[in-house]
């Protein structure tokens, strides 16, 4: 039966409206206690305990109690029943796919390597029947998915949806991702740049999260960042708007896979720094000169400790032209910690334009490696349609 629409500017149409703003506040930042959600959404507490308690009664919402600021608080989230979405992070070398609810908990994962070089058509295929055997496995199919949040290692222009910039991820150019997917799977599909998504998470839900504006530094076999202003992503024109691993060092220095001379990539990137031991040595991928690292290896330790001072002249340009609150340090080389965020943070001492308030705080990211993924989920709830509507009784038929 259609919804009769309530005229604007009533105070039912008000009421819609503000039920609204609650559950968009919590489809982008998850579960609130009731004082955020205030807070978010500008709305009065008592507005908010009376949304809350309708929306609770109605299914659309689920409530639990929790402590904040030595207080009892009661927290809240869109009500699991609402479905579920996936999130995916196609890296250089590595594939993850989450499953999760509309409160953002993760009901299933899975990790694969990848080898280096992977095309689109042979991954979408097998991501397609992965996504199939995860929901199977919970009991449902593929067709229950609300949508599916998709990050690729290179910048994505939002227009299109295709690789912004040639030869920075070869075998998924000139293609539709999001299309091709949907087509595979029927269902939504929305995709962006691994270190936008990656900073999307950290800003809404981890370390970024208290900043107005923010930095994710995204650090791997390739390098980039994701700007974000708000709680939302600036990704520029062409979706090219923080590629920080194409900031050139030396005009003059090596070849970057961007055609470009002495990109912060050639000095800091994965395959730069596994160049540099001589093949006996074992460092075949980054997760070797971690684990060498981690024992005390000397060696190991120069190499990313020299990576960061790299990064950290990058990031400087990037904190005089951006001016974020707090740079954010992920991907599988940030999980070196301090022997590459102190390095980093002694090059912005050195390079970056002071100011009365400091400089940016340097942090490592709250998920690890599964950033990415958990705002590829960010990204698919953001498109997620929830009826904020209140079930109306059946009207009589009107008899003459």
């Amino acid at each position: 039966m259609a919804r009769r629409q309530a005229p604007p500017g009533s105070q039912t149409s008000l009421r819609e409206a503000n039920r609204a703003r609650v559950i968009e506040s919590l489809k982008r930042h998850g579960r609130l206690t009731q004082i955020e959600l205030a807070g978010s959404t500008g709305l009065s507490p008592a507005t908010v305990s009376n949304i809350v308690k309708e929306l609770t009664a109605s299914g659309l919402l689920h409530t639990s109690f929790t402590t904040s600021s030595g207080r009892r608080a009661t927290l809240v989230s869109l009500a699991r029943r609402l479905g579920l979405v996936a999130g995916v992070h196609y890296s250089s070398r590595h594939l993850h796919i989450a499953i999760a609810d509309t409160a953002r908990t993760i009901v299933t994962q899975s990790s694969l390597p990848l080898p280096l070089d992977h095309r689109h058509d042979s991954e979408l295929d097998r991501l397609a029947l992965l996504l199939g055997d995860m929901m199977e496995s919970l009991g449902g199919s593929i067709t229950d998915l609300l949508g599916v949040g998709l990050a690729l290692p290179a910048p994505i222009d939002p227009r299109t949806g295709m690789v912004s910039t040639p030869g920075l991820l070869r075998g998924w150019e000139n293609v539709d991702v999001a299309e091709s997917l949907a087509i595979r799977i029927g269902r939504p599909v929305h995709v962006d740049s691994e270190a936008n998504l990656g900073g999307l998470a950290e800003a809404r839900e981890g370390n970024g999260r208290s900043a107005a504006s923010s930095v994710f530094i995204r650090v791997g076999h390739t390098i980039s960042a994701g700007l974000v202003v708000n709680g939302d992503l600036f990704r520029g024109v062409n979706g090219k708007a923080g590629q920080i691993g194409h900031v050139t060092l030396d005009e003059n220095g090596p070849i970057c896979r961007c055609s470009n001379r002495g990109c912060l990539e050639t000095y800091a990137g994965g395959p730069a720094l596994l160049s540099l031991f001589p093949p006996s040595e074992g460092m075949h991928r980054l997760g070797d000169l971690l684990h060498a690292a981690e024992l005390g290896d000397g060696a190991a330790r120069r190499v990313i400790a020299d990576a960061g001072r790299h990064i950290g002249i990058a990031a400087a340009s990037l904190c005089n032209l951006f001016d974020p609150e707090i740079i954010v340090v992920g991907g599988e080389l940030g999980q070196a910690g301090e022997i590459l965020m102190a390095p980093m943070r002694h090059s912005l001492e050195r390079t970056a334009l002071p100011s009365a308030d400091g400089l940016p705080e340097i942090v490592g990211a709250s998920f690890g490696e599964w950033a990415e993924t958990r705002g590829a989920i960010a990204i698919a709830l953001d498109h997620v349609t929830v009826d904020a509507q209140l079930p109306t009784a059946p009207s009589l038929p009107i008899t003459a």
